[in-house]
């Protein structure tokens, strides 16, 4: 298996908004620690053309949708600079099949490693927690993966915003946060952070536990995207959406051409 050239394979979709089949249609026995690998050298291709990895995000983090994979834990996949919105319009040049969802995210002021951590040492390397909305999309025709193959394919990272306003991680309850998102005024979606494995804060934990496997360690200002609160909602040109969260406000972006 050449998981240099599936690596270039699956940038190459992902820069040109291109569809491609699953990996594992051409190696039905890819491995977890091969996609994985694949995942990490296609980053590496945005940071040697000028792009920064500025943190992680989760996935798989709802426990129906973990029985549904066949899989007892979550996946996680790399964030980019390029991947954050800075204004709230998503482009749909370069993407392929986009959906929202609504999350919360953690943003770290220590270095966070090591195969023990709990979620006090979480809590401790917290500077602040942001509301956030994530956008997804698979580059793999019809929205259809395998497990490995979504691994390899970055956890269908593809953009995300977070709000303006970071707010404190000791005086809310996480898991009890309230969210609804709203599409062209109608809300679509509803949940709550306990979706999440329970509270966020465990994300966070496992994806710790899951970096140091390979001896990563997450660094200081990394933001860390939790897990969907709801289900992802798919979007297309026109559309506008907006996200409230219970005490936290609202995030609202448009869909453009």
């Amino acid at each position: 298996m050449d998981i240099q050239r599936i690596a270039e394979e699956i940038d190459a979709c992902q820069r040109s908004g291109k569809e491609m089949d699953k990996v594992t249609i051409s190696y039905p026995s890819l491995s977890v620690e091969e996609a994985y690998a694949i995942q990490k050298g296609c980053v590496q291709h945005a940071i040697d053309r000028g792009d920064q990895l500025t943190g992680w995000k989760m996935g798989l983090t709802s426990r129906a949708k973990q029985v549904s994979m066949g899989v007892k834990e979550p996946i996680y996949g790399r964030l980019t600079q390029s991947m954050e919105l800075t204004e709230p319009v998503l482009h749909l040049e370069g993407l392929i099949h986009p959906r929202v969802e609504p999350e919360l995210a953690f943003v770290l002021k220590k270095e966070l490693g090591g195969g023990e951590v709990t979620p006090r040492d979480v809590w401790a390397a917290t500077e602040c927690v942001l509301p956030a909305i994530e956008v997804i999309d698979s580059r793999y025709k019809n929205f259809s993966f395998t497990l490995v193959d979504v691994i390899a394919d970055n956890a269908s990272s593809s953009k995300f915003i977070v709000g303006d306003q970071g707010f404190s991680p000791y005086t809310t309850a996480w898991d009890e946060v309230g969210v609804s998102m709203m599409k062209n005024g109608e809300v679509v979606q509803t949940g709550a952070g306990a979706a999440v494995l329970g509270h966020p804060v465990r994300s966070v934990v496992e994806l710790v536990k899951m970096l140091n496997r390979d001896g990563i360690s997450i660094q200081p200002g990394s933001v860390v995207l939790t897990g969907a609160v709801t289900d992802a909602v798919s979007v297309s040109e026109g559309d506008r959406i907006a996200v409230q969260f219970d005490q936290l406000g609202s995030l609202r972006f448009r869909v453009q051409a």
